[in-house]
């Protein structure tokens, strides 16, 4: 592959972007669909979602979950200080096996390790605090914040 080749696979243009907006919008939306919306064919818009997969701007699909439907009605964030941030990697491979944490990010900052956990009540998150972080080797301390309320949540804005 030549150098402008490899320059023009990483190009992303309005069609590009149209076609994220709406793929982003409802994932479950027929390549048809989107074809029609950007008044292309739909081999079309199949070579160019493959290619913005091939370029990693488009990663997997999913379904998601709803966390309340299942009864996961406690939503809090933690903040992870480590007794010596040597402790890092290990912490998190024992972090890993809590089904609850959802989310995990290495940060700068007050705190080495972030966390977003899903529980069913005040009362899991205790007993998931108590019996679990207890245990881990390398916390020093932590800090949990309840959530009240998901205001929104939202995809990178395509522009």
């Amino acid at each position: 592959m030549n150098e402008e080749t490899i320059m023009n696979q990483k190009h992303i243009d309005e069609l590009d972007q149209k076609i994220l907006k709406l793929i982003t919008q409802n994932a479950r939306i027929p390549f048809l669909e989107v074809a029609r919306e950007c008044g292309v064919s739909g081999a079309a818009i199949h070579q160019r979602v493959q290619r913005l997969m091939n370029m990693g701007v488009v990663t997997g699909s999913e379904f998601v979950v709803s966390a309340e439907k299942l009864g996961y009605n406690t939503c809090a964030y933690m903040g992870i200080y480590l007794e010596k941030a040597s402790f890092h990697k290990e912490v998190v491979q024992q972090l890993m096996k809590i089904p609850e944490i959802i989310e995990c990010h290495y940060t700068t900052g007050q705190y080495a390790i972030f966390l977003k956990i899903m529980t069913k009540t005040n009362k899991h998150l205790k007993q998931i605090i108590d019996d679990e972080f207890q245990q881990i080797q390398g916390i020093a301390r932590t800090e949990t914040f309840m959530s009240l309320e998901q205001e929104f949540k939202r995809q990178i804005p395509i522009r």
